[in-house]
């Protein structure tokens, strides 16, 4: 049975790509190909159906089939997260149930767009939980640059004191850094501890480690370095994770181009031979010539840096 998610996980919990041919069809050969990878980079975690992995665009039916080809991939060696942010209470409820009795060790809830007032937030969460039941462990996605919801400190540690099933922070609001320090520093104030990892493509990764994050949820095309990094700091080379760090700088910021990064990253994974196709489902961008000449002299001078 796998093993849920709790307070005090950390490392890497890679955000998975949903692979497509080049038709948009689902690509469920190269999806294997993907877990391999992620295994093979030394992640401790997948999270599968999120923002990155284009969960709105696929049809209940083909957002089951994915998640049951991860699982029957991980076979149990590493613990997976998955999105279930919907409209329809109900709806996320159900899914979330089918999640975990597939072999899911926690799902991963967003506010509601269009919620408009921190009480609204907190009434969500208390209502979507009910529902939902004591029993499922739940991440709080915290993403006000596309939810369009911002929640506050003090709104989120109430949130969270009163729903201990919530057990995870991604904390992907930017800039962040000092909500992160205050949320970190609740286990001294009497506050419950919870996990957080950070994302946005892991662009300011080193210095959320030095405010306390547990590690990084997202999907940076070169996983490697995001595993090496978090293992340099948690044994104690925080100097040496960022020299590393350094290295990627370039690709990582690449990536994080709004409108285009995911198109970027599913064609850094297709040259890695990760992926079949960089196909982002429609509606979705496309890189044009000046894109992928961008990309081959970046990808060009990573490999130089790393080979010296």
């Amino acid at each position: 049975m796998t093993e849920k998610l709790n307070e005090h996980v950390r490392g890497v919990y890679i955000i998975a790509a949903t692979p497509f041919e080049d038709d948009g069809a689902l690509d469920l050969a190269s999806t294997d190909r993907m877990v391999d990878f992620y295994l093979e980079s030394g992640v401790n975690g997948m999270t599968i159906l999120g923002i990155m992995g284009e969960a709105p665009k696929l049809t209940p039916d083909e957002q089951q089939s994915f998640m049951k080809r991860v699982f029957a991939r991980t076979a149990g060696k590493i613990p997976v997260i998955v999105g279930v942010s919907n409209p329809g209470t109900n709806n996320l409820a159900a899914f979330a149930h089918s999640a975990m009795d597939a072999g899911a060790a926690g799902v991963m809830i967003a506010p509601l767009g269009g919620l408009k007032t921190e009480e609204q937030v907190v009434n969500y969460f208390a209502e979507t939980l009910r529902i939902l039941g004591p029993d499922v462990p739940v991440v709080f996605q915290d993403y006000p640059q596309v939810t369009g919801v911002p929640v506050s400190v003090p709104t989120l540690r109430r949130v969270f004191d009163d729903h201990p099933q919530i057990v995870m922070l991604k904390h992907e609001e930017a800039p962040g850094l000092r909500k992160l320090t205050q949320i970190r520093a609740w286990p001294d104030q009497g506050g419950r501890r919870i996990s957080i990892l950070v994302s946005n493509g892991g662009l300011h990764l080193p210095q959320e480690l030095r405010r306390g994050a547990d590690g990084a949820m997202t999907g940076f095309a070169y996983p490697e370095m995001l595993v090496e990094v978090c293992r340099r700091f948690f044994d104690g080379d925080a100097e040496g994770a960022e020299d590393l760090f350094d290295v990627y700088l370039p690709v990582v910021r690449h990536e994080q181009q709004a409108g285009i990064g995911l198109a970027i990253r599913k064609e850094i994974l297709r040259r890695r031979g990760v992926i079949g196709s960089a196909t982002v489902r429609a509606p979705g961008p496309k890189l044009n010539r000046d894109d992928h000449v961008e990309l081959d002299g970046l990808m060009a001078r990573l490999d130089a840096r790393l080979r010296r």
